[in-house]
């Protein structure tokens, strides 16, 4: 079974479309780039990679599609629309064109409105999602949990991952309502959910027991089958190496069997995702 990391980003500064990339972040404010990554996958013997968008513009997705199709171990590209564009469902048909397009992303996380995905004007967009076989990554915090429900009980056949968790505050043991409202909607849909971006949301020199309930609870709430690895690269470098993260994960699961961890390591992103060969 292929090894993916279902979620890493590259960016170069110079592009200027990353308003969340500033100087105060210095050891991301430089560019991450495939030659950057290359080395950490064959050392870690990932096979592919997702790669997830980073700026919210159409020119980044095309910037990271362009890289995709120069690199092979990217397996699929999560871009970004303007979901309330009356534009949306049109972008969405010319991206899907693309084979190497899988999903789309919108910034959930830094918009103000939290019932921002439920305005009626999003409705076309994500029609357009269904229509044309695309996987909605869920960039939410775990207030988001509630209202990320109710999109999914609107759209039952919105193939959606949910990512890093829905980052849960680990640092400040946050563990409730996170919790409660992250097994009602494993419950209540059939979304996946990434194991990714949690050491980052732990206190700095975490350690694998920090994270060990919130793992266990995502395995609980929605098994082996539905969940999904990811690195979070480079932002994870903030708290750890990938080589780190990686073997913080192999802790994590090490009650799994091989079938189940294969899965969870590579084959539930392949489902997810629609990935081709």
């Amino acid at each position: 079974m292929m090894r993916i990391d279902a979620h890493q980003h590259f960016w170069a500064v110079h592009r200027g479309d990353y308003g969340w990339l500033t100087p105060d972040l210095e050891p991301l404010y430089r560019d991450f780039l495939p030659e950057d990554l290359s080395p950490e996958l064959a050392r870690c013997d990932i096979d592919g990679t997702i790669l997830v968008q980073a700026a919210p513009t159409l020119a980044e997705t095309h910037y990271l599609l362009d890289l995709a199709a120069q690199h092979n171990f990217v397996k699929g590209v999560v871009g970004w629309v303007d979901f309330e564009a009356s534009s949306a469902p049109a972008d969405i048909a010319r991206l899907a064109q693309n084979p190497l397009l899988v999903g789309l992303r919108p910034m959930i996380q830094d918009i103000a409105d939290p019932e921002w995905m439920l305005r009626p004007g999003l409705e076309p967009a994500f029609a357009a999602m269904m229509r044309h076989d695309l996987t909605f990554d869920a960039l939410t915090l775990p207030h988001h949990l509630p209202i990320l429900l109710q999109l999914l009980r609107r759209h039952p056949g919105l193939r959606t991952v949910i990512d890093h968790g829905s980052k849960p505050a680990i640092k400040d043991g946050g563990f409730k309502p996170w919790s409660q409202d992250i097994k009602r909607l494993a419950d209540q849909t059939g979304a996946y959910c990434k194991i990714s971006g949690l050491v980052t949301e732990a206190a700095f020199g975490w350690d694998v027991d920090d994270l060990k309930p919130y793992v266990d609870h995502l395995l609980e709430c929605f098994g082996p089958s539905r969940l999904i690895w990811g690195s979070d690269w480079p932002v994870c470098t903030l708290a750890c190496s990938y080589e780190e993260w990686l073997g913080a994960t192999d802790i994590l699961l090490a009650d799994l069997n091989a079938e189940e961890k294969s899965a969870l390591m590579g084959g539930n992103a392949s489902h997810a995702y629609h990935l081709r060969g």
